[in-house]
């Protein structure tokens, strides 16, 4: 089945297609539609889920993935939270991952309670008044330097103790297992078989 994501984000399309196996996820300007980009105003993981996925399937009448995601410090009170995008931006230019992470750790300095969460929500829309949600995390403590390379964004900065690895230490396949992206969707991809949705 042709799955619509509600993301302008080749990052996240790019985790997601693995995780899909038996759908074509295709972004907004696959579908045709240019400059996608609704006001992100709800108050939670689940509220900017869901706006993006209602926003997307009133243009198109078809199944659409929201996605909403961040990392919540616990000393930080939970943010960067539903702001992990524009942290740091202060309604300006978004900042990159690097100055982002450096930012964090330095608001972190002399911290040493460093739990974080990364949470990943996923709401598919299917029709004008129905939808279902998954929320998932991974939960680990942010690092006092960046370590590895792979995935983005505030990969480098999150370590799991349990796996001595932060998370951009892990293989494609490790993340796609454990992340709070990965669980979600694999949870998604089950309801969505159970669905048999057309499209």
């Amino acid at each position: 089945m042709k799955l619509l994501v509600a993301t302008n984000n080749a990052h996240k399309i790019d985790e997601l297609r693995p995780l899909f196996p038996s759908h074509e996820l295709l972004m907004p300007s696959d579908a045709g539609i240019v400059g996608f980009d609704p006001v992100e105003t709800g108050e939670s993981f689940f509220e900017n889920a869901h706006i993006k996925a209602e926003a997307l399937f009133r243009l198109t009448g078809r199944p659409t993935l929201g996605d909403d995601s961040g990392l919540c410090v616990d000393a930080l009170g939970g943010r960067p939270g539903i702001g992990s995008a524009r942290y740091g931006s202060n309604g300006g230019e978004i900042l990159s991952a690097e100055w982002k992470n450096a930012m964090l750790l330095s608001e972190l300095e002399g911290v040493d309670a460093r739990g974080c969460a990364f949470v990943c929500c996923l709401v598919l829309q299917y029709g004008l008044h129905k939808f279902i949600c998954v929320q998932e995390t991974l939960e680990g403590e942010i690092t006092r330097a960046p370590r590895g390379i792979g995935g983005f964004g505030y990969d480098p900065v999150v370590y799991l103790p349990s796996l001595a690895k932060t998370v951009a230490e892990l293989t494609q396949e490790e993340k796609n297992r454990i992340s709070h992206r990965g669980k979600a969707a694999q949870k998604m991809a089950a309801i969505l078989g159970a669905l048999k949705l057309e499209g």
